[in-house]
């Protein structure tokens, strides 16, 4: 069940207890291009799939995870829904590599310049190549990471297709 947009919380709606310079450079990029999609606090933290669904009052399938591998040693952002598992196999075919791994918490802050739990599937220091499953494509609106640990972006999957310049692939 999601909540009507006048229900939900603006980014501006109450100071966070936790940095806000991602979410605020998320909201920049996607203004900047002129990206449709919500900036949310939903009140608490939202590391896990779980929390965010509790916080947001939706499925976890609605929540969308922005996974960081390294693919013989290249980076690769894979965005899937909540509650799917990436089959490295399957990545490593599409991507024509041998060796895959997730990347650590250090890692993904250096390569995103965002926190685990809070990673967006757009806007990362570094430029990514990304790869959505065709899962998150079956979902008209989902909910992703907004930049930080309690923001989250809610997007039309047709927008975050567009916006993160993704390649629709079977990695589940």
């Amino acid at each position: 069940m999601t909540q009507s947009k006048a229900e939900k919380p603006s980014l501006d709606s109450q100071p966070s207890t936790l940095a806000q310079g991602g979410a605020k450079r998320v909201a920049q990029w996607m203004a900047e291009r002129g990206i449709a999609g919500e900036l949310i606090r939903p009140g608490k933290p939202t590391p896990t799939v779980e929390a965010a669904a509790t916080a947001l009052g939706v499925t976890p399938e609605q929540v969308v995870k922005s996974l960081l591998f390294l693919v013989d040693g290249d980076p690769y952002l894979v965005i899937v829904r909540g509650t799917a598992r990436v089959d490295t196999t399957k990545l490593l075919n599409e991507v024509g590599g041998k060796k895959a791994r997730i990347a650590t918490r250090e890692d993904v802050e250096r390569i995103t310049g965002f926190p685990v739990g809070g990673t967006p599937p757009f806007a990362h220091r570094t430029a990514l190549p990304v790869l959505i499953d065709q899962g998150v494509l079956a979902m008209e609106e989902v909910y992703a990471g907004g930049g930080s640990n309690d923001v989250m972006l809610r997007i039309r999957s047709a927008d975050l297709l567009q916006a993160s310049s993704g390649n629709v692939l079977d990695v589940t």
